[in-house]
């Protein structure tokens, strides 16, 4: 836009540009710049009349050309306009329940009693390390099951009051109950004497816990 030769200007530069000079300026300048990024054939609210005249169907508002309508399309009318139709329809949108989530069958079995075991105390006869070998028989185990097994510290069971000097060592196999053994709270050598082994011929499943040396512990016996 060219200000020289504007009151209050020296010539070669520029003048002072009043309110309505730069309002035009500034439309000019968001009409070039909506040419450029706007596609009207996809604007809903862009329509052509009869007359050959540009219309805002948002805004009810008349344009002698696309650029004039483009210029009103970044005006605050236009823009807030747009605001209050999208918060409409965001809230006219009828409720979607959320999908529902695929049932997950649970499993149910009925429990039939306890099943036999049998603890035998070891210790190692060179260093005196001690352990505790289990056999638990589950002749009726559900196919498809293994035994499972547990630690569980003295705090998490409330059958007995507390006692840090033991822990529980739990065994479960459906559709079986499951047992516990009350054992020292020893640090428990997790090396290659730990072990267990689940024999699916004679469904007898053994672990076999050994506990760390501790002073004391060739003299003694748990």
């Amino acid at each position: 836009m060219d200000f020289q030769n504007r009151a209050g200007g020296k010539t070669g530069s520029g003048g002072v540009a009043s309110a309505a000079d730069a309002g035009v300026d500034r439309r000019e300048r968001l009409r070039q710049l909506a040419l450029e990024t706007i596609d009207l054939q996809k604007d809903p609210y862009f329509m052509r009349n009869h007359i050959g005249t540009y219309e805002c169907k948002l805004c009810l508002t008349l344009h002698n050309n696309e650029g004039s309508y483009l210029a009103h399309t970044q005006g605050k009318k236009h823009q807030a306009n747009l605001a209050r139709r999208a918060a409409k329809e965001q809230s006219e949108q009828p409720f979607l329940p959320a999908p529902q989530k695929a049932a997950v069958e649970t499993k149910k079995f009925v429990k039939i009693g306890r099943p036999g075991y049998k603890v035998t105390r070891e210790r190692d006869p060179g260093s005196g390390q001690q352990a505790l070998l289990f056999q638990i028989d589950y002749p009726e185990i559900t196919d498809g099951i293994a035994p499972r097994h547990r630690f569980m510290s003295a705090y998490e069971q409330k059958i007995q009051p507390p006692d840090k000097r033991w822990q529980y060592l739990l065994f479960a196999a459906e559709p079986y109950e499951t047992i516990g053994f009350k054992i020292p709270s020893r640090e428990v050598d997790k090396s290659e004497k730990f072990w267990t082994m689940w024999n699916k011929d004679t469904k007898q499943f053994f672990l076999q816990v050994a506990f760390k040396m501790e002073r004391g512990d060739e003299q003694s016996y748990y």
